[in-house]
């Protein structure tokens, strides 16, 4: 059922107005004036608005531009008893759906609201046709620093072969993006792209999501089941935090990659498959291969190109540009009116320490596109909504170091801490009485 908000200072107006709609199957809200309308449009999505022009406190040409800043996508029709035609066409000009004389006439009241509805209709549609054109678009690299060009210079070179590529990073980087661009650019770009987060996934299932399995293999496979490398066929399987992936899994990995084979789990029959591997992790494999945690022959024929993409902190030129593509696809997606940053925030921001880089920079955007200044992102904002944060996080975190100092200073060695804790964990469990 659509909204409908009726703005006039007559209540007798809003009452014929409440009375035609409402039997025609609309729900109906009203408002007594301009204030009051941009009060309730801020907590209540409305499909349609009709606003009368002359209203004590604001009138209805200043409220709408008020309310175009907050809602822009919502049509609002102005009504009047005293306006002439040059009012009607300056409502238009600022962004009024239609203009309605009073003594209102019914059929003209009803055509102009269902028309309004389906320019509403076609709004809601074309946001959400336009999300999912951008969801699916592989996002730009954003920044021309030194280190990011790099990286863009290196994508240009090896996507277009079938090398197999090993995306190195810290979390958040954006060692996603640079495999989506790897198989944008490559010649395998008509075929799937398969993501895989081995991470995410448990142990015991990683062989069944990566290679397949058979109808009755084990409990719950209710079916035959085609693996991540069957599905990318002809493609490109990207394997994230493949530093997580078990050593029985890392051992049919190599054979894959060896023979181009694999089979599923319940099955001794070899599948052939095409694939490109691109594969990513913010492990140190040289450290985990010395560990025994990683496969060497498994390394080297994963990093036949090692791309490194470089943390936040070492592309601080690149935030402002950042800064600016987020707000601009955070007012995409949400309607939101557009905002800038001010010198002295950027300022702020670029020289913040970005622990979780690229994604810890879009959503502190996010928070300060809905709970910053508008339409001005102030350096005060920044200090109040980012760095009084960072400043209770920090706190929390040496309070909690402070306390395991302390109790580390009570001790010579290791193993005379551990009797004290286990000794402290028994009292806790009740297991000892004293």
């Amino acid at each position: 059922m659509a909204k409908i908000l009726i703005v006039d200072d007559e209540v007798a107006i809003r009452r014929i107005l409440r009375d035609i709609l409402e039997t025609n199957k609309y729900e109906v809200h009203e408002a007594g004036d301009g204030m009051d309308a941009i009060a309730r449009i801020k907590q209540t999505k409305f499909d349609v608005v009709f606003m009368d022009i002359k209203m004590p406190k604001l009138d209805g040409l200043e409220a709408l531009d008020r309310i175009q800043a907050i809602c822009p996508e919502v049509p609002i029709v102005m009504i009047s008893g005293h306006a002439d035609v040059n009012t009607a066409v300056d409502a238009v000009k600022k962004g009024a759906f239609d203009f309605i004389q009073k003594p209102l006439d019914l059929n003209r009241l009803l055509i102009t609201l269902r028309n309004a509805l389906d320019m509403s209709n076609l709004v809601v549609e074309t946001k959400s046709l336009k999300k999912k054109v951008t969801q699916n678009k592989v996002q730009e690299m954003i920044g021309d620093s030194a280190a990011i060009s790099e990286v863009k210079e290196l994508i240009d070179k090896v996507a277009p072969t079938d090398a197999r590529v090993l995306v190195l990073g810290p979390n958040g980087a954006g060692k996603e993006l640079v495999a989506r661009w790897m198989h944008e650019k490559s010649n395998r770009r008509e075929h799937p792209l398969v993501e895989v987060n081995c991470a995410a996934i448990p142990s015991e299932l990683i062989e069944s999501e990566l290679f397949g399995h058979m109808k009755g293999s084990f409990t719950g496979a209710v079916k035959d089941h085609a693996g991540k490398f069957e599905q990318a066929s002809g493609g490109t399987i990207f394997l994230d935090e493949i530093g997580d992936l078990s050593l029985p899994a890392q051992a049919k990995m190599l054979r894959a990659l060896q023979e181009h084979k694999v089979s599923r789990v319940g099955s001794d029959k070899d599948i052939t498959v095409n694939v490109r591997v691109i594969a990513a992790t913010n492990k140190d494999l040289i450290k985990e291969i010395a560990m025994g945690n990683f496969r060497e022959d498994l390394y080297f024929r994963l990093a036949v190109i090692v791309a490194k993409v470089p943390a936040l902190n070492n592309r601080r030129n690149d935030i402002p540009q950042l800064v600016d593509f987020f707000i601009d696809r955070y007012c995409e997606e949400s309607g939101a009116a557009s905002v800038t940053v001010s010198e002295d925030a950027m300022y702020l921001l670029k020289n913040r320490d970005w622990s979780g880089n690229i994604r810890e920079l879009r959503n502190v955007v996010e928070r300060l596109m809905i709970l910053g200044s508008k339409p001005l992102i102030s350096e005060d904002d920044v200090r109040r909504l980012v760095l009084a944060i960072d400043q209770q996080l920090y706190k929390r975190k040496t309070s909690h170091a402070s306390q395991w100092a302390e109790l580390f200073d009570m001790f010579d060695d290791a193993d005379a801490l551990h009797q004290y804790i286990d000794e402290e964990f028994a009292k806790h469990k009740g297991l000892v009485f004293g």
